[in-house]
C-alpha cells in the first residue's frame, strides 16, 4: 500500500525523561507515527523540529523512520532526524522498506549500528527497536543482523503473510506490526478480527496495531486508485484500541499525502506528483486533537482518564460522492465497486467532553442539532447528512464554533470526485 518508489516511512518513539529520550522497557505502551523519509529530500532541520514538536504535543511517543535503500538523502535526513529528536526527548526507530527497496545485510547492519547509540534511538530491554514494511522473504537474514549489531528488538510488518503466516516465524521476531488499519474492499467499517488473530498467533510476543484516520489514493503512475471507507474510521479504530490494548500502536501515517492518511497539514515539498490535486486545501492536523485523550486512555487502560481539553474534530468531503464521475476509483484495495458506494455524504465528528453533549452543525443556511450515535469514555461520535445541502460548514459545541470549507455541487477541476476529506477542529 506504499508508493512503488524508494520511499521511507518514519515511526518515532518518544521516551521523555528529564528532557532526554531514554530507552523504554517492554511493558510500556507506546504510540508511534509512520513517517516517510523517502519524501524528505532537501528537508531542513526546521521541518524536523516542527514535525517532532507537533507529534510530541499530541502525545505521540515517536516516529518510525521507514527508509528506502536507494535514497541519496538518507544519510543527511536520518542524521537530522536523530539529532533533532535527541534534543527534544523524542525517540526514533528504523523501519526498512522492503517492498519498494532491495536491502543487503551489510546495509541494514550499517544503519542499525550507526544509530543504535543515539539517545533518541528507541530501545526495548536495551536492544534497538527495528521494524519493516513487508520483507518476509528477507526473514532468514535477521539472524545475521542480530549477530552483527549485538541484537535488536524486531517488530516487522509482514502483513502479506497474514497472522498465521507471521505466527510461523515466531523464532525470528520479537513481535509483529499489523498494517491492516482500514476496512477491506466493499466493507464500510473495520473489525478487530485481524487484531485478535495477530495476538493469538504471536503467543504473548509484542503486537503493534495499525491505526489510521483515512485512505484515498489516485496515482496512476503507480497503478493506485482506491478509497477505503473512512467515514467513521478514526473513531472506530481508537475505540478498538481500547478493546485490544496492544503493546504498541503505529499511526499510519504522519506524512503520506499520496494516500491521504496524513495527520498534519500538507507540506508542499513532500507531496508526490499528482497527489496535489486531492491534497492541497485538505488539511488533516485537526485529526490530532483527539490524540492526547485517546493515547492517555490507551496507556491507562481506562477510558475515563482526565480530558486535556474539550472540543471536537470534524471531517468531510467538500462535494457529494456522486457529484460527477468517480475517476475509476474503487472501493477498497483490490475492490471492483465504485468508491462512491463506500462512503456517505456525511460530516463525521468526534467530540471530547466530560459528558455527552449535542452538537450544532450548520451547512450554508441550514442548521441542525444532533446527539451522539456512539460514545466511548469521554469521546462521542456524530454524523450529519449533507445530502442536498451546500455552503460553509460551521460546527458549534458549548458555544465554541469553527467554520470549515464549503460543500459545493461543483465537480473538481480534475473532472472527477475527490474522495479525500478536510478536517477541522472546534
Amino acid at each position: 500500500m506504499r508508493l512503488n518508489i524508494a520511499a521511507a516511512f518514519a515511526l518515532f518513539a518518544n521516551l521523555a525523561a528529564a528532557g532526554v529520550a531514554m530507552p523504554r522497557q517492554s511493558g510500556n505502551r507506546q504510540v508511534f507515527a509512520h513517517y516517510m523519509v523517502g519524501l524528505t529530500s532537501g528537508q531542513s532541520q526546521d521541518q524536523w523540529q516542527k514535525d517532532i514538536s507537533e507529534a510530541k504535543s499530541a502525545g505521540i511517543d515517536g516516529f518510525a523512520l521507514n527508509v528506502g535503500s536507494a535514497d541519496s538523502w538518507n544519510a543527511q535526513q536520518l542524521q537530522l532526524a536523530y539529532d533533532t529528536a535527541s534534543s527534544n526527548g523524542f525517540s526514533l526507530f528504523l523501519s526498512f522498506d522492503m517492498a519498494a527497496s532491495s536491502w543487503t545485510v551489510d546495509q541494514v547492519v550499517s544503519l542499525v549500528n550507526q544509530y543504535k547509540g543515539a539517545s533518541s534511538q528507541l530501545k526495548v530491554n536495551g536492544k534497538p527497536f527495528v521494524s519493516t514494511f513487508e520483507g518476509p522473504n528477507w526473514a532468514d537474514n535477521w539472524a545475521s543482523v542480530r549477530s552483527a549489531t549485538g541484537d535488536i528488538f524486531l517488530v516487522p510488518d509482514w502483513s502479506s503473510l497474514g497472522p498465521q503466516g507471521v505466527g510461523s516465524k515466531l523464532s525470528q521476531i520479537d513481535g509483529a506490526f499489523n498494517w491492516g488499519a482500514w476496512p477491506n474492499a466493499n466493507e464500510y467499517t473495520i473489525t478487530t478480527g485481524n487484531d485478535q488473530a495477530y495476538k493469538s498467533s504471536l503467543q504473548g510476543k509484542a503486537y503493534m496495531m495499525g491505526v489510521s484516520p483515512y485512505f484515498y489514493t489516485d496515482l496512476p503512475q503507480y497503478n493506485k486508485n482506491w478509497y477505503s471507507s473512512s467515514d467513521s474510521l478514526w473513531y472506530d479504530r481508537w475505540k478498538q484500541v481500547l478493546d485490544i490494548q496492544p503493546e504498541y500502536i503505529e499511526i499510519i501515517t504522519w506524512n503520506d499525502y499520496g494516500e491521504s492518511s496524513y495527520i498534519n497539514d500538507p507540506v508542499a515539498a513532500q507531496i508526490v506528483s499528482g497527489a496535489e490535486t486531492y491534497v492541497n486545501g485538505f488539511g488533516h492536523s485537526a485529526f490530532r486533537f483527539v490524540l492526547p485523550y485517546f493515547i492517555s486512555a490507551y496507556k491507562a487502560g481506562n477510558a475515563n482518564v482526565d480530558l486535556p481539553s474539550e472540543g471536537a474534530v470534524a471531517w468531510y468531503r467538500t462535494t457529494p460522492a456522486t457529484v460527477c464521475g468517480d475517476g475509476g476509483t474503487v472501493w477498497g484495495q483490490g475492490g471492483g465497486a465504485s468508491a462512491a458506494s463506500g462512503t456517505k455524504d456525511v460530516i463525521s465528528i468526534i467530540a471530547l467532553s466530560n459528558s455527552p453533549k449535542d452538537i450544532t452543525v450548520a451547512i450554508g443556511g441550514s442548521s441542525q442539532t444532533v446527539s451522539p450515535s456512539s460514545s466511548v469514555g469521554k469521546a462521542s461520535f456524530y454524523q450529519v447528512d449533507f445530502s442536498g445541502k451546500t455552503g460553509a460548514v460551521t460546527i458549534t459545541l458549548d458555544g465554541k464554533s469553527t467554520t470549515g470549507p464549503e460543500i459545493t455541487n461543483n465537480c473538481p477541476s480534475t473532472g472527477h470526485v475527490n474522495f479525500n476529506a478536510v478536517a477541522i477542529q472546534v
